[in-house]
């Protein structure tokens, strides 16, 4: 068995700490309203976050 998402609330963010889905899953929780200030992708390494669009902690 794998895990395919792995998601965190942290401080009233959305942490997604892995995403192995198509499509990604920041961008269905966008489409359910959720705004990018609010999501992180804690995937990706912290020097990269302010460059993707969405938090960075």
């Amino acid at each position: 068995m794998a895990i395919v998402v792995h998601i965190d609330l942290i401080d009233g963010k959305i942490w997604i700490q892995r995403d192995g889905t198509e499509e990604g899953i920041a961008a269905d929780l966008e489409r359910a309203g959720i705004p990018k200030d609010h999501i992180v992708l804690g995937f990706r390494s912290p020097e990269v976050r302010p460059y993707t669009g969405y938090a960075v902690a």
